[in-house]
Formats: structure tokens, C-alpha cells, sequence
């Protein structure tokens, strides 16, 4: 029980805490809708997945032991992050709504956003890494492990979904968009920041 609750807690913890996937589905839900939030927040939550089948593999703890491996994802991610930052502050959007066809290519493409912004998040690595090696029983089965992966999915899921849902009301959304510039050098800022500071950020155990 102590381990269930353990999980739950710094689960719900982890996946509220602002950070970018936060900044990734809010751009996504303001910029081109509803639709394209949720999506996002599905490629979000399965892109923990990616972290949670090498982990239960044994990968994730060769990763946080190889500086130079861990150096190379570190990299991959961050410099994601600072290419989808400089394109949110360039991009600009209107008058979506009456192109069907554009509505589903962007879906698509907030999905795969979504879907590498947590694929290639180190810190989502050590996330998962850190709750399936310090909290989990050694004992446990692949089943159960698996299991505990699929919560730390839906968790994701779930909360982006409420994300998504809010800053894509239609109020909220008409008003942020006649301030798009503005709102995308904030929202493109926060990413390009938590790029670099993931580009910078000390080494495991330095």
C-alpha cells in the first residue's frame, strides 16, 4: 500500500508541475483549438511509455550511469525544446476554424510535438527512472511495473486533457489570440528557456 501511495503522489506531483509539456499543450490549445490540445496531450502522455519501456528494461539505469549517453538525449531534448520555442514566437495564426484539411494535418502535428517533447525529456527519463528504482519493490512482476506505467500515462493524460480544455474555450482562446504575439514570446520563452536550462543543467550525480 505504501508503495501505491508513494507512486500516486509524486506522480500527481510531477505531471501538475509547470514545465514544458505544460507550455507545449497550452500553445497547441490557443493556437489551433481544441483538438489539436487534446492531441498533443495524447502524444504527451505516451511518450512516457518511451521512458517506461526501457526503464522496465534495465536501459534507463544504463542511460543515468553513461555521462556521455545521458549527454547525447540531454542534448536531443533540449535542443527540441529551444527549435519549438523559436517557432511558436515566429509562427502566427488566424481563421482556422473553416479549414477542415489544416485542422487535421495540425492535429497530426500536435500530436508528434507533444509525443517528443516527452520522448526526448531527460527529466521524464529521471522521473520515471527515479520512481521505478527507489520506490517500486524489486519483486514486483512486469505485470505490475506495467502497470504502474499506464498510471503515469493516464495521470498525464488526464490533466493535459483539462489543460487543453481550458485554454482552448472559446472566450479564452478569441482573447489570447488577438494577443498571439504576445502570448507566443511568452509561451516560446518559457521553452526556449527550459531548453537551455536543461541544455546546462548538472550532470547525475555531479
Amino acid at each position: 500500500m505504501n508503495e501505491i501511495i508513494a507512486v500516486v503522489t509524486i506522480t500527481i506531483l510531477a505531471v501538475i508541475s509547470p514545465g514544458a509539456d505544460f507550455a507545449m499543450v497550452t500553445r497547441s490549445s490557443f493556437l489551433y483549438g481544441r483538438k489539436s490540445g487534446l492531441m498533443s496531450a495524447l502524444g504527451i502522455s505516451l511518450g512516457v511509455q518511451v521512458h517506461v519501456m526501457y526503464t522496465v528494461f534495465g536501459i534507463g539505469f544504463l542511460i543515468s550511469q553513461s555521462p556521455s549517453l545521458f549527454m547525447v538525449v540531454k542534448f536531443i531534448g533540449a535542443a527540441y525544446l529551444i527549435y519549438i520555442g523559436f517557432t511558436t514566437i515566429k509562427s502566427v495564426v488566424s481563421g482556422f476554424e473553416s479549414k477542415r484539411e489544416f485542422e487535421i494535418v495540425n492535429s497530426y502535428q500536435s500530436f508528434k510535438t507533444g509525443f517528443y517533447t516527452n520522448a526526448l525529456n531527460p527529466k521524464t527519463m529521471l522521473f520515471v527512472l527515479s520512481v521505478f528504482t527507489q520506490f517500486l519493490n524489486k519483486d514486483n512482476d512486469l505485470f505490475v511495473l506495467f502497470f504502474y506505467g499506464v498510471f503515469m500515462s493516464l495521470a498525464h493524460l488526464l490533466w493535459f486533457f483539462i489543460v487543453a480544455i481550458f485554454f482552448s474555450a472559446p472566450r479564452l482562446r478569441d482573447k489570447m489570440l488577438k494577443k498571439q504575439k504576445v502570448v507566443n514570446n511568452i509561451i516560446g520563452g518559457i521553452l526556449m528557456f527550459l531548453g537551455v536550462t536543461l541544455l546546462f543543467s548538472p550532470m547525475i550525480g555531479s
